[in-house]
């Protein structure tokens, strides 16, 4: 039998629509948008007719993308697929949580409204334009080795052996982008549709704020063992101290690589994406081949991995 983990997407991933088919045919996926209805109200308008501008702002994204991922992992539960562990990318480790029973959907999604405030602010504050890419067929080694000489740009996420982004300022990662030339390095690099410079020293005032917030919050233990970003391995035993490995998140890389090993030797074999789109299953597979990836966004995708799962 597979040793199943759920993965929840991060930001990035957002589309138009995104959780309305799910919210269809699962009533704990609906359930849980009449629940952020009554905190948010338009938050489900916003998800399934939100234009992709609408869409990028990060007061909007954080809290569409919590509960498209969370919705998809109800919906896997209610069909009676159960995972041993939890991860998520970047604003993905809340659904996670929240998934795990660390805190409640509502609660969890109050957290959320105010990360992505909180966020927002620091990214409107920057001296700059914020600016994040993806920058692949280049090592993370190489990458560090570059940002190190330039001002305004940093590694935000080590998504893959191959694939890590960086995150900063426009100028810094234009900057960075002519280093590689002038050097006579030619990596791909793509622009990623976000509206801020996370997981840099520029979230700092995020990070402080959001760990204020994160203080008065009582965590629970997770019913399964949930994998922290920060450190790429599973969330310590305390719960007393989520709060601040949460905060820190903010303002420090993504060690996905790092976790999805650490998931691996922990025994899991199979992958679930919680989500939209299907990057993290990319990316899972760029980290170890031998391991099996579904994605679940909508109906048909529900439905597919059900299936499989069940054998």
């Amino acid at each position: 039998m597979a040793n199943i983990a759920f993965v929840f997407s991060g930001q990035g991933a957002q589309y138009p629509g995104m959780g309305e088919s799910l919210s269809r045919v699962s009533p704990a996926a609906a359930s849980l948008y009449d629940k952020a209805e009554a905190i948010r109200p338009g938050i489900r308008a916003l998800s399934f007719s939100g234009t992709p501008e609408e869409l990028r702002e990060t007061v909007n994204t954080q809290p569409a993308l919590y509960l498209t991922d969370l919705g998809a992992a109800l919906a896997l539960r209610e069909a009676g697929i159960e995972p041993s562990a939890a991860a998520g990318f970047s604003l993905g480790e809340l659904p996670a949580l929240a998934f795990a029973g660390a805190f409640s959907a509502e609660e969890g999604f109050s957290l959320v409204l105010e990360r992505a405030r909180l966020m927002a602010k620091a990214s409107r504050d920057m001296p700059d334009t914020p600016a994040m890419a993806a920058v692949m067929r280049m090592a993370p080694e190489e990458i560090e080795k570059i940002c190190e000489g330039i001002e305004g740009v940093w590694c935000a996420n080590y998504n893959a052996p191959e694939q890590t982004v960086i995150s900063g300022t426009a100028s810094g990662v234009a900057a960075f982008r002519a280093a590689c030339a002038e050097a006579g390095l030619s990596p791909r690099s793509v622009d990623l549709p976000v509206s801020g410079a996370f997981h840099t020293p520029y979230m700092k005032e995020a990070s402080e704020a959001f760990g204020a917030v994160l203080a008065k919050v009582t965590f629970c233990a997770p019913a399964i063992p949930v994998y922290a970003n920060l450190t790429g391995e599973r969330y310590p035993a305390d719960p007393a101290v989520f709060g601040s490995v949460l905060a820190a998140q903010i303002m420090n890389p993504v060690r996905w690589v790092k976790e999805i090993r650490a998931l691996i030797d922990a025994g899991i074999d199979t992958f679930v994406e919680c989500g939209p789109g299907k990057t993290l299953c990319g990316l899972i597979r760029k980290i170890d081949k031998s391991v099996t990836a579904y994605n679940v966004e909508d109906e048909e995708t529900l439905a597919a991995a059900v299936a499989a799962l069940r054998g």
